[in-house]
């Protein structure tokens, strides 16, 4: 069991003139336990920045964001998050399986573990017939599938994702979408998913949390209906529950203008 609890967050980022600006007021939510959470909102409402203080990149000056896990002693050992960027960041003078050495070295995962962990994510991702190949002779989706892998091969207990989909043609985007919806599905994988698209947090997510544009404040949470692996953009019940979510959303936009 493991999940991300967000309590009362406040974060200020300093301004140029001296002034704090508010990005984030008063941010409360859980994520789903074995399942994928998405955080909904504009860009700049500060979903990365939440990304940034849960990987203690950044911190708070009010409230607490933490991995609450049974995986380790609480207090005494990090918690092990897998992250999935917007590029896949890879070491392109490295080949794909030495990409994943990368993060297993850092993480100290025994070496003894290290080929039986890359034939795993690198075949749930399609991936294993390339595992000697450089990245530059990749596609952008494959290259992104190997970040995907980097990830996981370390086996977090919660996988964050910061709009890995954004940068991909629509149709590479939706393929990619449902590999990762079915691998976190079938490794039962707790994820946190930055999004500012509607049709991917419906389609992604098992929880989406709905941000107002800056200074942050949670304005929905809403439960999908359908599991992960009975989701199709075509039927009838998805778009029900987009529907939901874009009314959600729109809310926002009107107290806006």
């Amino acid at each position: 069991m493991a999940y991300v609890r967000v309590e009362k967050a406040v974060k200020y980022f300093p301004r140029e003139d001296g002034t704090d600006m508010l990005v984030l007021d008063a941010v409360s939510f859980e994520t789903k336990e074995y399942g994928i959470t998405c955080l909904l909102g504009p860009s700049g409402c500060g979903k990365s920045t939440l990304l940034n203080i849960i990987t203690g990149l950044e911190h708070l000056e009010q409230g607490r964001a933490e991995i609450v896990s049974n995986h380790r002693d609480a207090g005494k050992d990090a918690p092990r998050l897998g992250y999935v960027f917007q590029d896949p960041r890879l070491l392109n003078w490295k080949r794909v399986e030495n990409n994943l050495i990368f993060a297993l070295k850092g993480m100290g995962i025994p070496r003894q573990e290290w080929d039986e962990r890359i034939h795993k994510y690198l075949s749930l991702v399609g991936l294993l017939e390339f595992r000697k190949q450089f990245p530059l002779y990749l596609s952008g989706g494959m290259r992104q599938r190997v970040g995907l892998a980097r990830g996981l091969v370390i086996e977090p207990e919660v996988l964050l994702m910061d709009e890995p989909y954004s940068k991909l043609d629509h149709l590479t985007a939706r393929k990619l979408r449902e590999y990762t919806l079915e691998i976190c599905a079938r490794l039962k994988q707790t994820a946190l998913l930055v999004t500012h698209d509607v049709e991917e947090a419906a389609y992604m997510g098992d929880r989406t949390v709905i941000l107002s544009p800056r200074p942050a404040r949670i304005t929905d949470i809403l439960d999908n209906p359908l599991p992960p692996l009975e989701r199709d953009v075509d039927d009838t019940r998805f778009i029900q529950f987009k529907k939901k979510l874009l009314q959600s959303v729109m809310r926002l936009v009107k107290e806006e203008v």
